[in-house]
């Protein structure tokens, strides 16, 4: 079994909002609004590095959780903006974390990363026990702002987020889990020569079918359905993209929790981030399934669901 522990974040101080962005990209603070949900987004400083922000992430998902580095059995780092290809930040953080042969594996996707380390760390907890699994960006030195970049440009904030899977206790079980790649349409969402490329609208359309047929499979075959989900927890991507999402899985919005408007879309931390936040406004023990969901470079997607213990 793996349970959900804790978990974790940091993000950087800086706040970016519309007014400041739109003249750079040629846009009005009202259309970021519109087509993106984003009020403000975080910019991490110049000193700041991917390994830097995601030992902090790490060190608040592990004091959540009363627990300390030298439990750990494993480290998962994702990360699609590093600031070098190879090796990426997770030995980094494990020495950070004080850690001298505990293994730790990066994972480079973008977006979707953080889910396929919690996918991965479900699966190998039986045997590694605990292990932490973080995403951390910075996303705002791989995007463009400028004129010519600001679809992309106006998404992208910085931030890390840390998630605890322990193979013995936790507040929620990880019941079961599905993941998906399609190469062919890799193209369309890509980091080359340490810029961020997208389409915008190819990846919007592939993920509002996609996601919603990975949380149905899901659900379907743990014999659930879209309404007995207490909270569906998804990379923040952009708030029009989990609006369609609702729409798809005929699940009022309200289940869905979004912090996107104050953070931007943080690629692998979101998820992360996301789940710390809801973690922390919860005023009582988990009464319903979570499920959670990302769609991200690759193409990678798939879903998550967790359960009461």
């Amino acid at each position: 079994m793996a349970f959900l522990r804790a978990f974790g974040s940091w993000l950087p101080p800086r706040r970016v909002n519309n007014l400041e962005l739109a003249p750079l990209v040629d846009a009005t603070p009202e259309w970021i609004l519109e087509v993106s949900g984003i009020e403000e987004r975080r910019y991490a400083a110049d000193t700041d590095t991917v390994a830097g922000i995601g030992l902090l992430a790490a060190q608040n998902c592990l004091e959540n959780a009363g627990a300390n580095a030298t439990d750990l059995g494993m480290l998962l780092v994702a990360s699609g903006s590093s600031d070098r290809f190879c090796p990426g930040p997770a030995g980094q953080i494990a020495t950070g974390l004080g850690l001298a042969t505990t293994p730790a594996l990066d994972i480079p996707v973008s977006s979707a990363g953080s889910l396929i380390g919690l996918i991965l760390a479900a699966q190998l907890a039986p045997t590694a026990g605990r292990i932490l699994v973080l995403g951390a960006e910075i996303m705002s030195r791989r995007v463009s702002l400028t004129p010519e970049g600001k679809n992309t440009g106006i998404l992208f904030g910085d931030g890390a987020g840390a998630a605890l899977v322990d193979a013995e206790t936790g507040f929620a079980r990880i019941a079961d889990s599905c993941l998906f790649t399609d190469g062919s349409s890799a193209e369309i969402l890509s980091v080359r020569d340490g810029q961020f490329n997208m389409d915008g609208s190819a990846v919007i359309l592939h993920a509002s079918r996609k996601m919603p047929r990975a949380i149905n499979e899901l659900l379907t075959r743990n014999q659930l359905t879209a309404s007995q989900v207490e909270a569906f927890l998804l990379h923040q991507a952009n708030l029009n993209l989990i609006t369609r999402i609702a729409g798809a899985l005929k699940t009022p919005q309200e289940k869905f929790f979004t912090n996107i408007a104050r953070y931007g879309n943080t690629s692998s931390a979101s998820l992360l981030i996301a789940s710390d936040e809801w973690h922390r406004g919860q005023m009582a023990a988990l009464a319903g399934p979570v499920v959670f969901s990302a769609f991200g470079s690759g193409l990678n997607w798939g879903a998550m669901l967790a359960v009461p213990r």
